[in-house]
């Protein structure tokens, strides 16, 4: 089976869909953030093994909380993953931080910030021509 052929990607989404599931509904760990995301799921061709991308809302402490409490539970998840998904193989899963969220949260600040300045110097720049126009008329008189 190839990387992106159709039984893959259906595979991945599944497997996506149902880890989600596990780790919002099943795991009890305290160490696990109610705030975790699945974001994505690459189940390699052989099915395997499997690397998960994790999100967490919050702060880095509590995304390595999380991951640690996953890492804790792999088993159980494998054996849950293994009851609900019917694979020939149930992948040994990887679980790896994803940091897409918090890099696209943090380019929109940054993004506000610019169009903030761009527009305080377009408005500085509006008001600096209107006084020297005011100016020329009164220098004129």
């Amino acid at each position: 089976m190839r990387k992106n052929s159709v039984k893959n990607t259906r595979i991945n989404s599944e497997v996506l869909r149902e880890l989600s599931r596990i780790i919002s509904r099943e795991i009890k760990d305290p160490r696990i953030s109610p705030m975790t995301t699945v974001v994505a799921v690459e189940v390699a061709p052989d099915l395997k093994t499997c690397k998960a991308y994790i999100s967490v809302l919050g702060p880095e402490e509590e995304l390595q909380d999380t991951l640690e409490g996953l890492r804790s539970a792999h088993g159980y998840i494998k054996r849950e993953l293994a009851h609900s998904v019917n694979l020939r193989n149930t992948p040994d899963i990887r679980f790896i931080p994803d940091q897409s969220i918090a890099y696209g949260v943090n380019m929109s600040k940054k993004i506000d910030i610019i169009n903030a300045e761009m527009h305080e110097r377009e408005k500085a720049a509006q008001e600096n021509s209107d006084s020297n126009t005011f100016e020329n008329e009164e220098g004129g008189q």
